[in-house]
């Protein structure tokens, strides 16, 4: 019995040792080359996305969703902003929707501005249409402003340039704030 032991601790030894041996030929070796896909991503410039809505006490159903993203590469230019965002405002079954394409995302610290054109929208007069929205990223309280704040509607807003939004004065409805907001680090 004690001649089977010695040779069951003696090859765990063994093994040990080779083991050992392995590993530490294995990190002194030469590291394979990593490829593009290996290599860490680089992060987006800017970005906005997230949905919510709107507080209202009347019970307007009101929601925002954002899906815009500027690319590194483009980091000196935020009217290279890619995305959409969507908008929509219903009171007793009667408003209207928009779809927007993203052309321009300004970012800093949890507040972002982005602005685009109307792509598709059951508003008339919409479609064409520059509108701006404001967002600041407050976790459970987020708060958003929009372009035709003092207008009363996207189609109002006369000529708007990119990038241009109102403050963010309306609430989100409890639960709905979800928006987060990549901060835009520009080299000055």
């Amino acid at each position: 019995m004690k001649r089977r032991t010695k040779i069951v601790v003696l090859g765990c030894a063994l093994l040990l040792t080779a083991g050992a041996a392995s590993a530490a030929t294995a990190s002194d070796a030469p590291r394979e080359r990593t490829t593009a896909s290996d290599a860490p991503r680089q992060r987006e410039a800017a970005a906005l996305t997230g949905t919510a809505k709107l507080y209202r006490s009347a019970g307007d159903d009101i929601t925002f969703s954002f899906d815009a993203h500027l690319a590194a590469k483009d980091k000196a230019d935020p009217s290279k902003a890619t995305g959409t965002f969507e908008f929509s405002h219903y009171l007793n079954g009667e408003g209207a929707r928009a779809e927007v394409k993203v052309d321009c995302l300004l970012t800093g610290g949890k507040v972002a501005v982005v602005s685009g054109v109307v792509t598709d929208s059951d508003l008339p007069g919409a479609k064409g249409k520059r509108v701006g929205v404001t967002v600041h990223d407050l976790g459970r309280h987020d708060r958003l402003g929009y372009s035709w704040a003092s207008t009363g509607s996207p189609v109002d807003t006369k000529e708007l340039p990119k990038c241009v939004s109102s403050a963010p004065f309306e609430k989100v409805a409890k639960g709905t704030g979800d928006f987060t907001v990549v901060p835009w680090q520009p080299e000055l």
